[in-house]
């Protein structure tokens, strides 16, 4: 009410720093000016010159005097609030003598102080709680981590070197002249999801529909078709490989779009991309074919397929200590990592090292305590000789580019699990 009161002007100077609140009872029916000259006229003389209220209100220490009175059955009631810069005692002793007014007007009259209120204890108040809302809004507005910064900053960087390709002016990365290989999506959305995650030789077709720069493109480019988990996806690699020559297809997970995969999703899809000639081989089944995990190759003519399903039947028996589930749920872990876990008779992990320094670190531990070996990339034939020399039972990857008729050591896939 005070605070109220004084920024609508009514308690005017800011530098008061008391309040004197009265209550009046009169026994009959005044007048505001009644009480007003009743205040001044009784109290004229009583406390000296110096404390004087005309002089006072006139000097501005003194505000003005709001007085405010109801009148039921021929008596009246009220309060009078008077502003004060005076000090503590000063202002106890205007107080004071308001008490020994009798009379307002014709009427008998009792004059009562019911408290001297110290603004500044109101304003300090407000501001507390006004302190606590401002800072609760500042600890509301949490700054984002350095790691943070710095991945939206590339990640913009990236997003901005989105560029225009061809006659058709199809949305792609800034590395397609310069790729051996490039990715081929459906749009716009799907090309700046890519880009933000460093994948820079990609290219959109700008909707469902082949481009003929795609067409000229996949003549002299190793294409890889990157499509949607979901029918939509199936539809158009039946369109493009009719059109096109592409040599890879990916599928999202299923049902979700290339445009709003997460990076550790984009780097599994590729590492599983499925040549255009298996496809091809039954296009019917071509929604069966891609959900299925397969391996990477080059190629794939007869011979490879019958050395795939040689392996699917007979796949190596691992020890019951090892599961399956143990080792996929590894392989998984290590996806886009280029890590590798190498792993005792108990499956129990013995150390994570880059697949770089595989074959440095076999050599230096002891060999005896390693069983398996979990990695992700393909198994080579080098590999391979460094673990059976170092009587190495299992290796496990994403792929294979051996034969496992080439290798004492039982070899593992991603389509084995």
């Amino acid at each position: 009410m005070l605070l109220w009161e004084l920024k609508m002007g009514k308690i005017s100077p800011v530098s008061s720093k008391y309040i004197i609140h009265t209550f009046i009872q009169i026994e009959g029916v005044v007048d505001r000016p009644d009480v007003i000259g009743a205040i001044f006229g009784q109290t004229e003389g009583l406390l000296g010159t110096e404390l004087e209220l005309r002089e006072l209100q006139r000097s501005g220490r003194i505000g003005r005097i709001e007085v405010k009175l109801d009148t039921k059955s021929g008596k009246t009631e009220g309060s009078i609030l008077i502003p004060s810069s005076l000090d503590k005692a000063e202002t106890a002793i205007i107080g004071a003598a308001l008490e020994t007014i009798q009379r307002i007007g014709p009427c008998n009259a009792k004059v009562k102080i019911e408290k001297i209120e110290d603004i500044r204890i109101s304003k300090r108040n407000f501001v507390i709680e006004r302190a606590k809302e401002l800072l609760k809004q500042l600890t509301d507005e949490v700054l984002p981590d350095s790691q943070e910064i710095t991945d939206e900053v590339a990640s913009s960087v990236r997003m901005m070197e989105i560029t225009e390709y061809g006659k058709d002016r199809l949305p792609a990365g800034p590395n397609i002249d310069d790729a051996e290989e490039v990715i081929v999506v459906e749009g716009r959305a799907d090309v700046l999801n890519l880009l933000k995650h460093g994948i820079k030789n990609v290219v959109g077709m700008n909707g469902t529909s082949v481009p003929q720069t795609i067409v000229e493109l996949s003549k002299k480019k190793i294409i890889t078709l990157f499509v949607d988990g979901d029918r939509g996806g199936d539809l158009i690699i039946k369109e493009v490989a009719d059109i096109a020559e592409i040599d890879y297809v990916i599928k999202a997970p299923d049902g979700k779009e290339v445009e709003e995969i997460a990076k550790k999703e984009i780097h599994k899809a590729l590492r599983s991309k499925v040549a255009i000639e298996q496809i091809k081989m039954d296009l019917s089944k071509v929604t069966d074919s891609l959900r299925k995990p397969l391996i990477r190759r080059d190629y794939v003519n007869t011979r490879d397929l019958k050395e795939r399903e040689t392996r699917q039947e007979f796949k190596p028996q691992l020890k019951a200590n090892i599961a399956k589930d143990n080792l996929k749920k590894m392989l998984d872990d290590l996806v886009g990592t280029r890590g590798a876990y190498i792993l005792d008779t108990n499956s129990n992990i013995l150390g994570k090292v880059p697949t770089t320094e595989l074959a440095t670190t076999i050599k230096d531990l002891n060999s005896n305590n390693i069983y398996a070996v979990v990695f992700d990339g393909s198994i080579t034939k080098d590999i391979a000789s460094v673990a059976e020399r170092s009587n190495i039972k299992v290796l496990v990857a994403m792929d294979s580019r051996i034969k496992p008729s080439e290798t004492q050591v039982d070899i593992i896939t991603s389509t084995d699990l």
